[in-house]
């Protein structure tokens, strides 16, 4: 008798798009760039430390700081203020602009850098990790800005991110375990002289030191915004799957699909997971439109699909 065709329902197309999903992030040029965003901040960041510490400083020799420490100890308060901070104002050089009137005025521009652990960077900073966890680090990326898209599936991720991050924190918290929120706070601080209020305190520096300071937070920004492309890239490529998976009756009809593509899939994936018939969605045309034009080798993807796939069942 011939073997009977293994038929797909919802949840088992949802395990084969996850199977899917996978593959196409560890295979996108895009990942690769997150990636490098990521070491590009880091190295930049070990840099920036340094030069923020050296200007500071500069302005507020420790002597001075030394100085008030041992007032303060002397008169409390009256003694001066000290402040353990990671967060501060560079200025330029004065600079000729004009006002709204057309007059000359004198203008110094300010660049605030800030060495914590902000929200929107967490979760791009640390999307593997949250992925690993089970979570979703792309559920504000999804939106693209318009947040009436927001659901109460949305608001319950956020609070799961956030308290992963530990920008969320409940009295039911493990006090004892730092955050990523709490190691970057610990990560760079500087005594400073004044107050807690930042912008309280501005450090000139010359131009150069200025544009070094500057393109530190652009490399922030790249960050989050290479984030971005990567879920739209794969995004892209999901729509298109899941509407093939819905024309999709049987396993084999997968299962081919992502032999073309060099995805390991096999029916154990379905095990552990508890009509659109259009032409364009056939195995061979879907297949056309999901690949990438990217430089390894079909055994390579397959290679590391594979990998990928005993990781996942080795956590199940």
């Amino acid at each position: 008798m011939p073997e009977k065709r293994l038929t797909l329902n919802s949840e088992k197309r949802k395990a084969i798009a996850d199977v899917f999903q996978t593959h196409f992030e560890l295979n996108s040029p895009k990942y690769e760039l997150h990636k490098k965003a990521i070491a590009d901040y880091n190295q930049a960041r070990t840099d920036m430390k340094v030069m923020a510490e050296t200007v500071v400083r500069y302005h507020q020799p420790q002597e001075d700081v030394d100085t008030i420490r041992s007032m303060i100890a002397k008169y409390n308060r009256s003694g001066g203020e000290l402040y353990e901070d990671n967060c501060f104002y560079f200025t330029a050089p004065p600079r000729m602009d004009t006002d709204y009137e057309g007059n000359p005025k004198e203008t110094i521009d300010e660049e605030h850098v800030k060495f914590d652990l902000s929200q929107d960077f967490a979760r791009s900073y640390y999307r593997d990790e949250i992925k690993a966890k089970g979570l979703n680090p792309d559920f504000h990326v999804a939106l693209d800005n318009n947040y009436d898209k927001r659901s109460p599936s949305y608001y319950t991720m956020e609070s799961q991110v956030n308290k992963f991050t530990g920008h969320e924190t409940s009295s039911n918290d493990n006090k004892t375990t730092m955050s990523y929120r709490d190691e970057w706070e610990k990560d760079f601080q500087l005594t400073t002289i004044g107050s807690s209020y930042c912008h309280s305190r501005m450090f000139a520096v010359d131009q150069d030191t200025f544009k070094l300071f500057k393109s530190f937070n652009s490399l922030k920004e790249n960050v989050i915004m290479a984030h971005q492309q990567l879920y739209s890239h794969v995004n892209s490529k999901m729509e298109k799957l899941k509407l093939g998976l819905k024309s999709y009756r049987y396993f084999d009809q997968a299962k081919s699909l992502a032999d073309k593509l060099g995805i390991a899939l096999n029916e154990g994936i379905l095990n552990e997971s508890s009509s659109m018939a259009l032409s364009v969605y056939s195995p061979e045309n879907l297949a056309s439109l999901l690949e990438d034009k990217v430089e390894q080798t079909r055994e390579e993807k397959i290679a590391i699909a594979r990998a990928v796939m005993q990781q996942q069942q080795s956590v199940n």
